[in-house]
């Protein structure tokens, strides 16, 4: 009898277990996989340590994947998303137009798919873009830029500038390169402005996978070949990794940091780059706060799921050469020695120690 009553209470005890495993589970919003492309850059890290903390603190499960910039292992990794059972892919691609048939697939089972910060190409099957506004991030470097000629070198004409563009395989480039040049090629034609290498246009100035390596050897080439007599005067550079690269390449021919440091631009505000504009040789970067897109992102894919529509505030720019995908902008802020403290520090993006 003893027997009988303990394994009674064992069964209840279990059954009362699974019951309240299944609510918890039934509790839960569902999962969200999130593709990043490489951890080689702190910013997309931090975008992805951000999302976590969203979807977190409103319900969902996450699953995090980093393809450390491999085309096929970010194609293995969504499959395995879609796989598990996402709900909603959230997809910074490596090369966006590599994605159509897992996208497809997902598709198929009902997953909805957020572009997110880069644009998924040539395919139908992307619900939304989450990004900052990319056109206005090339302006505010080109902007920086002149700035900084204006101020370093006032009595200089023409400025000699070299052109640096992002990888080719990443929209997100062409829109940062024609921002810029929405601003530099009026002074190029009116020779305020001399490409003295003449190297131009994405095709010559796109730098693969925005390696600072390949953009450090580029420099390295340009140096030698475009300036043995003249003197560099600005380099327009649309991320920081590539900028560090850039800096060390000037650095390693003579160029010290101080009022005659060429003006390099930069975006994403990194560590050490915002330490290379507090020692005198980046001239500025752009702000691009990732805590603010993952939260915009997660708060559209909770509307969504929720049956709703999410707020858009683009219909227009982005056609990804299949349809125009929705999307929602945020905006970009250009940041200065002089700013550091406030946009950066004293809002909590990067802490104070770290620029030590």
């Amino acid at each position: 009898m003893l027997n009988r009553r303990h394994f009674l209470a064992t069964s209840v005890a279990a059954a009362v277990g699974m019951a309240t495993a299944s609510l918890a589970l039934a509790d839960g919003k569902g999962l969200v996989g999130i593709s990043m492309p490489t951890k080689s850059s702190t910013r997309w890290i931090s975008d992805g340590e951000s999302m976590v903390k969203e979807f977190k603190a409103i319900g969902y499960d996450t699953d995090l994947q980093y393809a450390e910039d491999d085309i096929p292992n970010q194609l293995a990794q969504i499959e395995n998303l879609v796989t598990k059972g996402a709900k909603v892919l959230i997809i910074a691609a490596i090369d966006g137009s590599t994605l159509s048939d897992i996208l497809q697939k997902a598709h198929d089972k009902g997953v909805k798919v957020i572009s997110y910060d880069r644009l998924i190409t040539k395919t139908g099957n992307v619900d939304f873009y989450t990004t900052f506004d990319n056109f206005g991030v090339g302006v505010l470097q080109a902007n920086s830029l002149v700035a900084g000629l204006k101020e370093r070198f006032p009595s200089v004409k023409p400025w000699n500038v070299e052109l640096f563009g992002g990888s080719p395989d990443d929209t997100n480039a062409g829109y940062f390169y024609n921002g810029a040049m929405s601003v530099l090629q009026p002074l190029i034609d009116s020779k305020a402005i001399n490409i003295v290498s003449g190297q131009m246009g994405m095709e010559k100035v796109g730098t693969l996978r925005w390696d600072g390596a390949v953009a450090q050897a580029r420099m390295d080439n340009l140096l030698s070949k475009s300036y043995t007599k003249d003197k560099v005067h600005g380099v327009l550079s649309p991320y920081d990794g590539l900028s560090r690269g850039i800096i060390s390449s000037l650095k390693g021919v003579g160029y010290t940091a101080g009022k005659d440091f060429p003006i390099v631009t930069g975006q994403d505000a990194e560590v050490p780059s915002v330490k290379a504009m507090m020692a005198g040789e980046q001239y500025s970067t752009v702000f691009k706060d990732t805590r603010v897109l993952a939260k915009t992102t997660a708060t559209m894919v909770d509307t969504v799921m929720q049956g709703k529509d999410p707020v858009i505030n683009d219909t227009k720019t982005y056609n990804n050469g299949v349809k125009v995908v929705p999307s929602n902008l945020l905006i970009p802020v250009a940041v200065g020695k002089a700013d550091i403290q406030k946009l950066l520090v004293d809002s909590g993006y990067i802490a104070a120690d770290k620029l030590k």
